[in-house]
């Protein structure tokens, strides 16, 4: 079988599977739109970015899928695969495993990918190696913000000074076990609740919607009021629809959401591939620094009386 990256000789197929596929990062489809859609398509004319899309096959039986990695992250994703109608093609997990070593490639030490629980994808992304480690819905709460700016409950963006206390909240909320695959924040992108910094969100937008992903102390008060505001107020929204990712670590959120008048989109599974780099010049590791200065102990004889 032969797998290649996507070419202009190939618009025929993708137009012919424009309708016909399965994505798979939730946030990206909803604030970009469809990924074989014409903005999806100019993506890949920016030579800077690290999107990449491969075929296998070719001619009628072909297989698409594309994969993205944001300069600076750790992780790389699944955007889609074509057509959704062949989940279970035998060749799909060889074309899994292409789109993953192109993520090695930009340095990426995880691949993820975002599944609906009743997709028929789980086998091929299990045969390549892929696991679920949590769990997620995202909620639509454009409707919470129809009311108008909601006072009393003060959001502004984030800075500098807030990051070490919204890296505090993040280790305190994401299990230990997800760490490396979900870091902590290291640039100021999102929002802070400036009465406590115990409420923060990332945000993504594009021209379709926003997306925000929460993390809040389950200590936090009043957090139907924060959230009611942050949609509310959000700067330069523009009529577009807001969305919040609410990971398996946060399903307490769900309720108040629900409450809120929230709407839910099916379970999704958040599945990932670890990937193992060849370090190709190793160095010995000292056991010691060299500036570091270390007196043997010693240990004195005791005469004891019989």
């Amino acid at each position: 079988m032969s797998i290649r990256s996507l070419d202009l000789l190939d618009l025929p197929i993708i137009a012919r599977y424009r309708n016909d596929v399965i994505t798979l990062d939730s946030a990206r489809a909803l604030t970009r739109g469809h990924p074989l859609g014409a903005m999806g398509l100019l993506a890949y004319v920016n030579p800077t970015r690290h999107l990449y899309a491969a075929i296998a096959n070719g001619g009628n039986a072909a297989l698409m899928g594309g994969v993205i990695h944001s300069h600076g992250e750790t992780f790389a994703k699944l955007l889609y695969l074509a057509p959704s109608s062949r989940l279970d093609d035998p060749e799909l997990p060889a074309l899994l495993e292409h789109l993953v070593i192109q993520a090695g490639e930009w340095n990426a030490f995880h691949v993820m990918a975002e599944v609906d629980e009743s997709s028929h994808i789980f086998p091929a992304l299990r045969t390549a190696g892929f696991s679920v480690y949590a769990w997620q819905k995202m909620w639509d709460v454009s409707q919470i913000g129809k009311a108008g700016p909601i006072p009393g409950q003060v959001w502004r963006r984030m800075n500098s000074v807030d990051l070490p206390a919204v890296q505090s909240l993040h280790y305190q909320i994401v299990p230990p076990l997800l760490h490396p695959v979900e870091p902590a924040p290291k640039r100021m992108i999102g929002f802070v609740c400036s009465e406590n910094l115990k409420c923060y969100v990332s945000i993504t937008a594009g021209i379709y919607g926003i997306v925000l992903t929460p993390l809040i102390h389950p200590d936090e008060n009043n957090v139907s009021e924060k959230i009611a505001a942050l949609v509310s107020n959000l700067p330069d929204r523009r009529g577009r629809k807001v969305y919040l990712c609410v990971r398996s670590y946060q399903t307490w959120l769900e309720p108040v959401l629900e409450d809120l008048g929230a709407q839910a989109s099916p379970r999704q599974a958040v599945m990932v591939k670890h990937l193992a780099r060849l370090i190709q010049e190793g160095q010995l590791a000292r056991a010691v620094p060299a500036s570091v200065n270390v007196q043997p102990s010693r240990i004195s004889r005791m005469d004891i009386d019989e």
